[in-house]
């Protein structure tokens, strides 16, 4: 495993563990989703729901590749498996050539995304998380729809206290950080599924 990646993980966790209540218990956890979900407005709601359905609408095409592709057995080795990596990005990406930025952050999805950022960074240690994310080695990441995130680059997300205010993603897609700006990977293949600029204050 890239170091740095390790590095950035085990310190993602310390710094989880340190913010939250809620560290240890799934069942906490949810119930916090449950009480952000009944304070928003309806406004919001809809917001999420909208963004939800395009996260949606592209695991049912990815789904759709996936299952047309030759099956991996469980003795594959690590040459076959990334084989089978590339050949599920490359086929993905042809599936969606006419993919662009905003299909999936949409207008109101992201003004409520940058919203909760702000107020989430206000209530938490800004200056820990500033470090951990304006500090990783991935500014030179392009940010580019349907093209992979390069695997040599490290990768950053949230604390989980503050991922828990997001919009929930399917467990194979996740939020990613390079600078202030917001991607969304697809974490089996590294592509990049969309972005918004300035996520974070």
């Amino acid at each position: 495993m890239n170091q740095k990646v390790k590095a950035t993980g085990l310190l993602l966790i310390a710094l989880a563990l340190s913010l939250s209540p809620y560290s240890g218990s799934s069942s906490l956890a949810a119930a916090q989703t449950q009480k952000t979900e009944s304070s928003m407005s309806e406004g919001d709601k809809q917001a999420i729901k909208l963004f939800e359905s395009r996260v949606n609408e592209y695991m049912k095409l990815r789904n759709q590749v996936k299952g047309k592709l030759p099956k991996l057995s469980k003795d594959s080795t690590a040459a076959q498996i990334e084989t089978y990596r590339k050949t599920f990005e490359e086929t993905l990406r042809t599936a969606r050539a006419g993919a662009k930025r905003g299909d999936v952050f949409n207008s109101s999805g992201s003004e409520y995304i940058r919203r909760t950022m702000k107020t989430e960074f206000d209530r938490q240690d800004k200056a820990e998380i500033r470090k951990v994310v304006f500090e990783a080695e991935n500014k030179d990441v392009p940010m580019r729809v349907n093209y992979p995130y390069p695997e040599s680059k490290e990768l950053t997300e949230m604390p989980p206290t503050i991922l828990l205010k997001l919009p929930q993603l399917p467990k194979e897609v996740k939020y990613r950080f390079v600078g202030r700006n917001m991607l969304l990977v697809d974490r089996d293949n590294n592509l990049i599924i969309d972005y918004m600029v300035d996520a974070l204050p």
